[in-house]
């Protein structure tokens, strides 16, 4: 019996999973809604005829998200999780409604940038590590996947009957929207993990570089940044 009870998720265990997957739908909701109708919203919009501002402009948030997966994550290890997933969240917001109330391309792309930079994947994924035991830690990350393909599958739906009622501009704001409600969420339905002691500032500055300088993770980036380079260029032909 205890074997069986061990073999279980505990309620908490199911509540951190669910209500972290939640927050990863609710701010790739609003993301996914965008990419089906952006080349098309883009042509209204000055600037917007240039293929590669457009190509920019949907390949900047993973060029920012990029870049600063890491500094959110050693940040997250030094003054905890949800201060800064709260903090990615308004960062994410932020860019959701410059780029609603952005006027051409050039706003639009400073508004995707922003958006990137609120890149909170990897504390909510440590975040997701400290709220489970490691016999269940592959279930919930298997949820928090679940819900990222069934969003990006919805959100393939909804695109194309939201546009038309709402414009581009509409889907960019109720972006912030659901981001908003996501903080919400982390504060109010996430349960509280205890939070690890700080790790010396040597030894902090030390995983750091080394996790900067590692070669695989290295070629992990390359090849990540000619992913992005070769969706631009995609969508500069088209």
């Amino acid at each position: 019996m205890t074997d069986l009870v061990a073999s279980r998720m505990t309620a908490l265990e199911i509540r951190a999973s669910v209500s972290l997957a939640s927050i990863f739908a609710l701010r790739l909701l609003g993301l996914f809604l965008i990419l089906p109708v952006f080349a098309v919203y883009a042509q209204s919009i000055p600037g917007g005829t240039d293929p590669m501002l457009v190509g920019l402009a949907l390949g900047i948030y993973g060029l920012t998200q990029g870049l600063l997966q890491i500094p959110y994550g050693a940040a997250s290890d030094r003054w905890g999780r949800k201060p800064v997933i709260a903090t990615g969240l308004v960062v994410f917001a932020a860019g959701s409604f410059i780029a609603a109330l952005a006027t051409d391309i050039a706003w639009t792309i400073v508004g995707r940038a922003i958006q990137g930079a609120g890149a909170i994947s990897a504390a909510v994924t440590a975040l997701i590590a400290d709220s489970t035991r490691d016999a269940h830690r592959t279930k919930a990350m298997a949820l928090v996947g679940a819900s990222v393909a069934l969003t990006f599958a919805g959100s393939l739906v909804l695109a194309p009957m939201l546009y038309p009622w709402m414009g581009v501009r509409g889907l960019f704001a109720m972006t912030g929207v659901l981001v908003v409600a996501a903080i919400g969420v982390l504060f109010w339905v996430v349960p509280a993990t205890p939070r690890a002691p700080a790790e010396l500032k040597g030894e902090d500055e030390f995983s750091t570089r080394a996790a900067l300088l590692d070669r695989q993770l290295l070629r992990l980036n390359e090849s990540y940044a000619s992913l992005l380079l070769d969706s631009i260029r995609m969508f500069s032909k088209h």
